[in-house]
């Protein structure tokens, strides 16, 4: 069993507390995990704050090596990588390996997008009294950035703040998810081989409460970029007072499913998506709508290829489901479940479970009003539910408090544009899941989803200021 360290100012520093990180799969102890006392975050902060001057002053190309080489490192030990994130969070480790080549991908593109930090020229002769002056802008660095990243993606939502914050010349304090803290520890060690500055990234472990609360308040942050939950995001907006802040939340995502659509081409990619990761994605398919000619169809194909899902061990290859995070979300989750059967809706394949494992649950015409529904189920539920027409679908999606990414299958151009106007949401996805996801694309939502976008490009916009320059020849 491995003990880990603070990983501060450059040195892997003896926490005075730990505590033991154990399987969501089996329950055994895998690790001994620090958790960072007050004075330890404050010298994970002085540290940070010390090294901006440094990042800042760091030359685009030089960013950009780093981030070349963090990309580097990780390819080469891209198999260790995924075992860490199958045994922290029980994914399954076709999925984890996934995982780690989107996020050697995203340090990549952090590593182009470092020397295409750029401003513009401002024609000041527009207007009145601007005659003889030239004037153009540039972007600079906030100064530190605090990270607080969620389980699922322990290494690709980290990259996702870490790459653009380094770009841009920041530098990064940074608290990950209780449960996955070994694939932060294992980013630490490729940094500090990568030859980033002392300080300019530190992890610290521990309590949410502690931590991200004196993360969130210290003045010396300048930015939070935040992934999880709409309560705590919530909560870090009112107390963050005039720092910026990028919060990625929650979903309910959903697909509509039009009349006269080939099914066979898009079963099989809806099941994913509803599946992959045990729905512990927050774009994961929550909600399927499909026209009333096609529902039954429809629904026997999908409980047939969700019966073809391998569940067990997170470890072994051909694993398609796994543990829930925790026994905590597996009660919650069969509460809801039987919620959902005493008002009506049906239970077409699972509603049980195995130990730690819910089984691929599918569900159908649930009301809107239940929690599986107007929720974040974050589980392996999905639920198909009836519509007369794609305008239908469009309220129904609609109908929620989230709006992170809808999908629509259509074969129609026009009510495809139709949907993409009409739809609430951050991003559409036409003939696609909602679940889709490619790194440098902006991503991010509406209402209680969240608010900023990430994708390196966006991040970066986001995790720097612009300044104007004039000059007058007068």
């Amino acid at each position: 069993m491995m003990k880990k360290k603070l990983f501060i100012n450059g040195k892997w520093l003896e926490a005075k507390n730990y505590a033991p990180l154990r399987s969501p799969y089996s329950g055994e102890v895998i690790a001994e995990i620090p958790s960072a006392t007050i004075e330890e975050v404050e010298m994970a902060l002085a540290a940070a704050y010390e090294a901006r001057k440094v990042m800042a002053a760091m030359p685009s190309h030089q960013r950009a090596k780093i981030l070349e080489n963090i990309a580097n490192l990780l390819e080469k030990r891209a198999s260790e990588a995924a075992e860490i994130i199958a045994a922290e969070a029980a994914k399954p480790i076709s999925t984890a390996q996934g995982e780690v080549a989107r996020t050697i991908q995203t340090y990549k593109f952090a590593a182009e997008e470092a020397k295409r930090i750029k401003g513009e020229t401002i024609p000041m002769d527009a207007a009145q009294g601007g005659e003889g002056r030239i004037a153009y802008t540039v972007r600079e660095p906030l100064g530190v950035i605090g990270a607080i990243t969620p389980f699922n993606f322990p290494m690709n939502l980290v990259a996702h703040k870490v790459g653009p914050a380094i770009a841009s010349g920041n530098s990064v304090v940074l608290k990950p998810a209780t449960q996955t803290p070994l694939s932060a520890y294992f980013l630490a060690e490729l940094i500090e081989e990568a030859g980033l500055p002392a300080g300019a990234f530190n992890v610290i472990t521990g309590s949410g409460a502690l931590i991200g609360d004196k993360i969130v308040t210290d003045d010396r942050i300048q930015k939070i970029s935040f992934t999880g939950s709409p309560a705590v995001g919530i909560g870090i907006r009112n107390k963050a007072g005039l720092k910026r802040v990028t919060l990625e939340l929650g979903s309910n995502a959903a697909v509509i499913i039009d009349n006269g659509v080939n099914l066979d081409k898009l079963i099989s990619r809806c099941v994913s998506g509803a599946f992959a990761f045990q729905g512990q994605v927050c774009i994961s398919l929550q909600r399927i709508y499909v026209h009333e000619e096609m529902y039954e169809n429809f629904v026997e194909k999908f409980v047939a290829e969700t019966k073809t899902l391998k569940i067990g061990d997170p470890l072994d290859p051909s694993t398609d489901v796994s543990a829930l995070i925790s026994s905590k979300d597996v009660e919650r989750t069969l509460q809801w479940i039987q919620d959902a059967e005493h008002s009506g809706a049906k239970v077409a394949l699972g509603g049980t479970s195995e130990g730690n494992i819910l089984l691929p649950t599918i569900l159908l015409e649930a009301d809107s009003c239940l929690k599986v529904s107007c929720q974040e189920v974050f589980a392996p539920i999905v639920l198909i539910n009836k519509i007369k027409s794609v305008g239908e679908g469009i309220d129904r999606v609609n109908d929620s408090k989230y709006g992170l990414q809808a999908g629509v299958y259509t074969d129609n151009i026009y009510t495809a544009l139709h949907a993409a106007e009409k739809l609430h949401v951050g991003g559409v996805m036409i003939n696609d899941i909602p679940t889709y996801r490619v790194d440098h694309m902006p991503y991010g939502g509406v209402k209680e989803s969240g608010i900023g976008r990430e994708g390196v490009k966006y991040a970066i916009e986001e995790m720097t200021e612009q300044k104007l320059v004039v000059f007058n020849r007068n």
